[in-house]
């Protein structure tokens, strides 16, 4: 929850959470519009908050924190995510970077070179 408050009042805007292909299909998450035609083409799909597991309305520090936990842990199901939330994830391309040179590509290129699994 530390971290998401941070991200919140130092860096505005939306809290995002990049996630590789596979993951967003296992999860039930569609891109938010199929013809994007915003200035950068970021990825991103319907918004979502972890139903139950002690969240409340999803825009707490904590419920945010929970949500991106639930989206990474290979045991939430799509039922587990209710949609629209607060937490935005993007669906990277496959070949990261060099595929799409963009933040959501980095953040999951990023993780893997740091020997961690992409979410």
């Amino acid at each position: 929850p530390e971290m998401i408050n941070f991200m919140a009042t130092h860096g505005r805007g939306l809290i995002c959470a990049p996630l590789i292909e596979d993951r967003c299909d296992e999860l039930g998450l569609e891109l938010m519009v199929q013809q994007n035609n915003a200035a950068y083409e970021t990825p991103f799909t319907v918004s979502v908050d972890l139903i139950g597991h002690g969240c409340t309305t999803g825009i707490s520090a904590a419920d945010r924190a929970k949500t991106i936990k639930a989206l990474i842990d290979p045991n939430t199901k799509p039922e587990d995510l209710g949609k629209p939330g607060h937490i935005f994830p993007l669906r990277a391309k496959k070949g990261g970077v060099l595929r799409r040179a963009g933040h959501t590509e980095a953040a999951i290129d990023l993780a893997r070179l740091a020997g961690f699994e992409p979410a």
